[in-house]
């Protein structure tokens, strides 16, 4: 062959291919050829090692820096079995968790300690894992054509492409960067497919058998990474099916030569499934815990078929048009291709439906991409546009299709207009040139992600916030305080637990998170104390509000503390404050208040105030009477609420305070909510919710009498309920006189 590749080559998909090779069993290539096939190949994965090093692996320490809320239950359980407790699904914790992510953390864990780099190292290298699978698949699928000839430059070129815009993609690097259980997902099926086809097809040689069993020991794996690969064996199923139509003589037979293998196949991938197939078998109720929650068909969201269709058409929008607004997955909401990758996506998917039966490969990317789309299609978080995470299971059939949608495109122009007028029929120049185009795309593409990422989102306060930065600083601060007898750190939250912070605190000082938006909080950290035994100091960690929003949740606990214990000083530090408390009295009963002052308070939009308590400190004060408030300024209100049946409004408090002349001198609002910070509309029916609200009326208010009265509105229409029977919006629920201040 010479150093030029003829047209006529070109012509059978770009290849120095001809039919006498195909006849005599030749090389396909040259040896020149071949060399040049290895260079490229070569340089390719070179430059995927790079991409994937600077933008999965480098300063993995540092961004994200903390544990968000969908990553941290994995290195809870991994702090489990570590200690020895085992199990194939954890239940308990965030809707459930598999095998994978949680072993692997646990293994990372064992060797580098509880830091971020042993939480986030496993799936980063899954991450770049995926993007070296994604080439070899593009190689497999489309090296060769329809007729069995080789066509190693299609296949590296269409992999190639794939894989580099896998590895620099915005999306992928931020899911990537996360020690997020989905990673495993694309990982293990897009292996899974590759040593499918190479053992299956043979690739010219005999078909490997043990090639297809490893296969099936990856699809075997696919329950313990994620919940939407419970719909890959709807795809293999697909796929399998799909060489049988048309049905024809032959499809009996050919059926009856292919079942030995789909039978290695199917029980290799049973033997590894076995373990966790049992478990749901047993307990079927935890196969549907997340699945429950999610679920677009759910009456409440409206009428199933539209919802379904709606989250249809949301989730085609991410390719190229609207993408997901979820901080903790995407940047600036930016649609997962952008406009030139959804142009070569899409000529790429209408080329593979043209080409759907001729061509088992296109046949392949599309079924993979759709079944892999419907459990995100299948799942929806109102408002929130697609959710990439859940669609990361199609991601390499996505990019695989840029790259056959590139190399269709350009076959088209080729056989148009031909590579003479450009290169003068130089076979050689077209393939470089047609390389260096996409190698440069994809550069350009890499280099605007990680300028993107490292640059501008990384370092945004908003990303920080989005991935708990905050709660694995307060680890850090509380790991390096001297550790103290009989003390106890409490930590307010919107919930009894944080993963993340449970993960990385490793201080021997007791640490415990406390929800402390809950009617009976003076009751659980009475408890708690009590459960901890001899305890002479408590520090509350009392967040800075723009920080971490725990519902009033730091006021509650400061209060309380200061209402049963003696304050003794307080630690600033960049987040948060530590407050510190001694001579706790464990002999009284811990409340708030004393009693609640019983209100009969009807509201037309279906909410009722049923009880009030007012206080500063450790004392209440009746309403009776005139509130009198010295140069302490502050003042705590106690509201109990019920709501009527079919409430449809999420309600919202105006707490305002009025001087004499009835000019509103203060305000302070609230949009209620319950213990597990529930809305309105989402209340039992007659359910009693107390809610605890703090007002630091400041120094800046003069002295004199004010009227503290309550609005009650709808947050989405800002419009106030009335008292049925007054109909007016403002209830007056004390009289206050404020001293005149130094």
């Amino acid at each position: 062959m010479t150093e030029g590749l003829s047209r006529a080559s070109f012509e059978q998909g770009g290849d120095a291919t001809v039919a006498a090779h195909a006849a005599t069993g030749s090389p396909a290539l040259d040896k020149t050829s071949r060399q040049r096939l290895l260079l490229v190949t070569g340089g390719i994965l070179l430059a995927l090692a790079l991409a994937v090093a600077l933008l999965r692996l480098q300063r993995i320490t540092e961004y994200p820096q903390g544990i968000q809320s969908d990553e941290g239950p994995d290195g809870v359980y991994a702090l489990q079995v570590l200690a020895g407790e085992h199990a194939v699904f954890f239940p308990e914790a965030a809707s459930g968790r598999e095998w994978m992510g949680v072993y692997t953390i646990a293994l990372t864990t064992s060797f580098l300690g509880r830091t971020l780099l042993a939480f986030r190292l496993p799936t980063a290298l899954a991450s770049a894992g995926t993007v070296f699978v994604v080439f070899w698949l593009g190689r497999l699928l489309f090296g060769r054509d329809e007729s069995g000839q080789e066509t190693p430059w299609r296949g590296v070129l269409i992999g190639g492409v794939g894989a580099g815009l896998a590895a620099v993609s915005l999306g992928q690097t931020i899911i990537g960067r996360a020690s997020l259980r989905a990673n495993y997902l694309p990982l293990f099926l897009g292996l899974c497919f590759a040593l499918l086809w190479w053992g299956w097809s043979g690739c010219g040689r005999e078909r490997r058998w043990w090639g297809i069993a490893l296969a099936g020991v990856c699809a075997g794996l696919l329950p313990y990474t994620y919940i939407p690969s419970r719909f890959t064996p709807f795809l293999f199923l697909l796929f399998g099916l799909s060489f049988l139509w048309p049905l024809r003589a032959v499809t009996r037979e050919r059926l009856k030569a292919e079942l030995p293998r789909a039978a290695i196949f199917a029980g290799a991938a049973g033997v590894v499934a076995a373990p966790i197939l049992i478990y749901f078998a047993l307990n079927p109720e935890h196969f549907f815990i997340r699945s429950r929650e999610v679920w677009v068909l759910n009456e409440s969201q409206g009428t199933a078929l539209g919802a379904f269709l709606q989250n249809v058409w949301e989730h085609l929008l991410a390719f190229g048009f609207r993408g997901d607004l979820r901080e903790r997955y995407n940047f600036a909401g930016r649609p997962m291709l952008n406009a030139w990758e959804a142009f070569f996506f899409w000529y790429g998917v209408g080329t593979a439906l043209w080409r759907w039966q001729r061509q088992p490969a296109y046949r392949l990317l599309l079924l993979w991409m759709a079944v892999l789309l419907v459990p995100a299609m299948l799942a929806r978080d109102i408002g929130l546009g697609p959710n990439t995470l859940r669609m990361i299971g199609a991601a390499p059939a996505v990019y695989l299709l840029i790259g056959a949608g590139m190399w269709e495109l350009y076959r088209l122009l080729r056989d148009r207009w031909g590579p003479t007028r450009i290169f003068g029929g130089n076979g050689t120049r077209v393939a470089v040139a047609l390389g260096a185009v996409a190698g440069g795309v994809v550069l350009l593409q890499g280099v605007n992600t990680y300028r993107t990422y490292f640059d501008q989102w990384a370092v945004s306060s908003e990303f920080y916030l989005a991935y708990h930065g905050e709660w694995a600083d307060a680890a850090r601060i509380l790991n390096a305080q001297p550790a103290a007898a009989d003390m106890v750190y409490l930590i307010p939250y919107r919930f009894d637990e944080h993963y993340g912070f449970e993960y990385l605190y490793v201080g021997d000082t007791p640490a415990r998170v406390v929800r402390a938006v809950r009617p009976d909080l003076a009751q659980r950290v009475e408890s708690l104390l009590a459960e901890l035994g001899e305890v002479s100091t408590v520090k509350v960690l009392d967040w800075n509000e723009e920080f971490v929003w725990a519902g009033q949740g730091d006021e509650n606990m400061v209060a309380l503390l200061d209402k049963f214990g003696r304050y003794t000083g307080s630690e600033a530090f960049t987040n948060f404050q530590l407050h510190a408390y001694t001579d706790l009295d464990l002999d009284r009963s811990w409340t708030f208040y004393e009693y609640l002052e019983p209100l009969t308070v009807h509201y037309d939009g279906g909410i009722d105030l049923v009880g009030l308590a007012l206080g500063q400190g450790e004392a209440q004060m009746s309403s009776e009477q005139v509130l009198e408030l010295g140069q302490d300024r502050t003042l705590w209100v106690g509201l109990q609420w019920e709501t009527t049946p079919s409430l449809e409004t999420d309600y919202a408090v105006s707490l305002r305070l009025y001087n004499s002349a009835g000019e509103m001198a203060y305000q302070d609002d609230h949009v209620l909510g319950n213990s597990t910070f529930a809305r309105t509309r989402h209340w039992a029916v007659g359910e009693a919710v107390d809610t605890l609200f703090h007002l630091d009326l400041g120094a800046e208010l003069r002295g004199g009498e004010y009227e503290l009265r309550l609005i009650v509105y709808g947050t989405e229409t800002n419009v106030p309920t009335v008292e049925i029977g007054v109909w007016e919006p403002e209830l007056l629920l004390a009289r206050l006189r404020l001293e005149e201040g130094p």
